[in-house]
């Protein structure tokens, strides 16, 4: 527990001299300490993982990832045991928030840098399945300017294409009625347009022939549908249409799987908003209030420093640092002599030798 605290105390950027001296000071400065400690931990998970979906795909990810992390937190850590080791407590009570307003508004931004990742993370599911609809929409969005642009591009090559269809099926459609009637002929069954006496007979053979050339008809605009659906489909692929496809559930896991910092971010805001565009309140409050725990977390060091009494730890370093101030003016007005090269003596400087110095101070 001594060594926990050591450390605690180091980090909370106490003189250890000084405050050895005090125990009743100690344990407030190990829950600054510790409050200082676990906000640097928690920029170097954050830092860690948003450079992680920086370098995703690549197999040294990891490695940057915790690179960085330490880094990071390092960073965080040492600015925030500066912010809290430079508010001064034996000033006025205006003083210290003139002087701990700007270290808070510092405070809020580092606390804002740090939860952005770890709230991804904490919202993971939601923030994949926000991804997939989105790939999904964009997929058939692309797809259908894809279809509009080749539409207008070919547009007299399709209508062609079009009404030869029709006129092959409309065509195929009389030949199949025709047929009907030629069976009814040769078999007997009595129509308005078939005599009723069975067998092959003049009537049937010339339906027959005339079957015969519709058919030929057919088949040549069967023929033609063949050549312009080719001409499309060249086409089609020419301008890459086949290449686009509606992504399949395996696909979009794996586009979600591997998005990257800016897109997961974009969905963690599309959270706050329902499928039809209104407000989802649930789900934004829990966003805020999520971010905002880490901005507190991370101005809390600040807040209990400042909201803690005056006690003698603060008013020994008080007094250490004033007889600090005062031996080294009083040294500025001594000047050390070499004797014989072996010892040492302290002759206190002449007016003169102070005047010159003073002059070469403001120059």
């Amino acid at each position: 527990m001594n060594a926990v605290n050591q450390f605690f105390w180091f980090c909370s950027g106490v003189h250890l001299d000084t405050l050895k001296k005090h125990p009743t000071e100690q344990n407030k400065y190990v829950g600054i300490g510790a409050t200082i400690f676990f906000t640097g931990l928690f920029a170097a998970l954050s830092g860690g993982y948003a450079m992680y979906f920086v370098f995703k795909g690549d197999p040294f990810a990891i490695i940057f990832a915790m690179l960085f992390g330490i880094i990071w937190g390092l960073a965080i850590f040492n600015m925030d045991r500066y912010i809290v080791a430079s508010i001064n407590k034996n000033s006025s009570a205006w003083k210290q928030i003139l002087q701990a307003t700007p270290r808070i508004l510092l405070a809020v931004m580092i606390g804002i840098v740090i939860s952005r990742p770890l709230e991804l993370k904490i919202f993971d599911k939601e923030i994949r399945e926000r991804l997939k609809v989105s790939y999904l929409n964009n997929q058939r969005a692309r797809i259908d300017t894809l279809n509009q642009a080749f539409n207008t591009k070919y547009g007299i090559e399709l209508a062609k294409l079009n009404a030869t269809r029709t006129e092959r099926d409309s065509l195929a459609s009389a030949i199949k009625a025709d047929r009907q009637k030629l069976n009814f002929e040769i078999f007997g069954n009595k129509t308005t347009e078939t005599s009723g006496v069975m067998g092959y007979g003049p009537y049937a053979k010339r339906k027959e022939a005339e079957l015969q050339q519709r058919q030929q008809n057919l088949d040549t605009l069967n023929a033609n549908i063949r050549q312009q659906e080719d001409f499309v489909s060249k086409r089609k692929e020419f301008d890459g249409m086949f290449a686009e496809r509606i992504y399949t559930g395996k696909q979009l896991d794996s586009l979600a799987s591997i998005a990257g910092f800016a897109d997961r971010n974009w969905a963690l805001g599309q959270l706050s908003f329902n499928a039809n565009g209104t407000k989802d309140d649930s789900t934004a409050m829990a966003v805020t209030f999520i971010g905002l725990l880490f901005i507190f977390f991370e101005c809390l060091p600040v807040f209990v420093k400042m909201m803690s009494s005056i006690g003698p730890y603060d008013k020994s370093v008080e007094y250490r640092e004033t007889a600090e101030v005062y031996t080294a003016e009083k040294d500025r007005d001594y000047e050390v002599e070499v004797v014989d090269g072996l010892h040492e003596t302290r002759v206190q400087t002449s007016i003169e030798q102070k005047k010159l110095r003073l002059k070469e101070d403001n120059y």
